[in-house]
């Protein structure tokens, strides 16, 4: 009797000891679903220098726009003392504050209220978003730039510049813009040359510069990944998002009387 029960016993103990294993391999089934399939690095050693050699590869082809940005224009990024005169200075919006520029647009715009008081231009195209009712960014460059002594009927208004694509090519089509200083901050300028001139804008650029702090860089970085549409965009020259009649805001801002208004 003794010996049938622990025969009982110890074949009760091996059906929980396989039930047991049989849910733990259940278990790292459902975790390794869960993670998803493992990356598996090559086993040879001429797998592996093919995969580094297709990194390297993919790399390199990510950063050329970049670095055709860097080298084409170089040359066409000035200050505002040393840029050629010309008749318009474009000024790309950077986002508001609580209905105020941004820090970053604030100095774009404290650099385009230089070059007109300094006389290197003689009107200044605002391009920004005005998507919504409740938020108008070129409304807001205006009025930024009159407090700093710019006629007001120097400053035209942009209302459909969503991207820098968009803003250059508005420009061009619809405002008449054929020659222009362009403001942006040092990170963004080369981009927005290299696209005003796909655009067919004769342009120098001012970079802004800034402290090198965490928005800086991050600026750097979207513009390693800015840089992919830009190429583009100078290959295919889309349409921009809004695009309507030709305007003669720049005609009548240049033939309006005007002079500096110290705040």
């Amino acid at each position: 009797m003794a010996t049938g029960l622990a025969r009982l016993r110890a074949g009760a103990d091996r059906v929980r000891d396989r039930l047991s294993r049989t849910r733990s391999r259940t278990r790292s089934r459902d975790r390794a679903h869960s993670l998803g399939p493992r990356l598996r690095l090559p086993r040879t050693r001429r797998a592996r220098r093919r995969l580094v050699r297709w990194t390297v590869a993919a790399c390199v082809v990510a950063l050329l726009p970049a670095t055709w940005l860097r080298l084409a224009e170089t040359d066409r990024v000035r200050t505002v003392r040393s840029v050629p005169r010309e008749p318009v200075a474009v000024v790309f919006g950077a986002g508001l504050w609580e209905g105020r520029p941004s820090p970053y647009l604030a100095h774009r715009l404290d650099a385009a209220a230089r070059l007109y008081a300094t006389g290197k231009v003689r009107a200044l195209l605002v391009t920004g978003d005005n998507s919504r009712t409740t938020y108008d960014e070129p409304g807001a460059m205006r009025t930024y730039l009159v407090a700093h002594g710019v006629p007001r009927a120097k400053v035209v208004l942009d209302y459909a510049g969503f991207d820098t694509w968009d803003s250059c090519d508005r420009a061009e089509r619809i405002f008449g813009v054929r020659h222009a200083v362009l403001v942006s901050q040092a990170f963004h300028i080369r981009r927005a040359l290299a696209l005003c001139a796909a655009a067919g804008i004769d342009a120098y650029g001012i970079g802004v510069d800034e402290k090198h702090d965490v928005t800086w860089y991050a600026g750097g970085a979207r513009e390693l990944l800015a840089s992919g549409k830009a190429a583009l965009d100078v290959v295919v020259r889309p349409d921009p998002e809004f695009l309507g009649p030709h305007e003669n805001g720049i005609a009548r801002a240049l033939a309006a009387p005007g002079s500096v208004r110290h705040p």
